[in-house]
């Protein structure tokens, strides 16, 4: 990972009403890489702060999060979902139907087959979390130049590449 490539960078963040002045720099992609890295992690540290329940895990939340997303799954359609062996997700599963937000039934079509479903208090906070995790984002974006609300939205789907491959 010894490429170089020019990417944009300064010393310290600028004000979020001034445009960022860019300071070419000859990076390495695996500079960039470690960088992006350490701010996508610090970035999403920050967001899940906005959680609205802070009893869950993050694994719990996103467990939840998926079954709210997807519909009635079975256990090891989660555990697919969220990369996670079906042990493992038997316990989050667990916590979440003790906490109240996930209920177990049985299948109609194969009554061997659990489905998860997520209950209305499960909802509420699956809702209100995404709410308080837009707003603190949001809040954020309006502070951005135009300039950077398009390098922004560039980067943003750069990063779904990412993550879908």
């Amino acid at each position: 990972m010894s490429e170089s490539l020019t990417a944009p960078t300064s010393p310290a963040p600028a004000p979020a009403s001034a445009p960022v002045a860019p300071h070419p720099k000859r990076r390495t992609v695996a500079e960039l890489s470690h960088d992006f890295r350490l701010a996508n992690g610090r970035l999403a540290r920050r967001v899940r702060q906005e959680q609205a329940d802070n009893e869950l895990t993050s694994g719990q939340f996103s467990a939840l999060g998926a079954v709210f997303r997807l519909g009635p799954m079975t256990l090891s359609a989660l555990s697919e979902e969220e990369r996670v062996t079906p042990p493992s997700m038997n316990r989050t599963v667990n916590a979440l139907v003790e906490a109240g937000l996930v209920n177990r039934a049985g299948s109609a079509e194969d009554g061997r087959k659990v489905v998860l479903t997520v209950t209305d208090t499960g909802m509420t906070l699956v809702r209100e979390t995404r709410r308080r995790r837009d707003d603190w984002i949001a809040t954020r974006i309006l502070k951005l130049t135009p300039e950077q609300r398009q390098t922004l939205a560039a980067a943003t789907e750069i990063m779904k590449e990412l993550a879908n491959s």
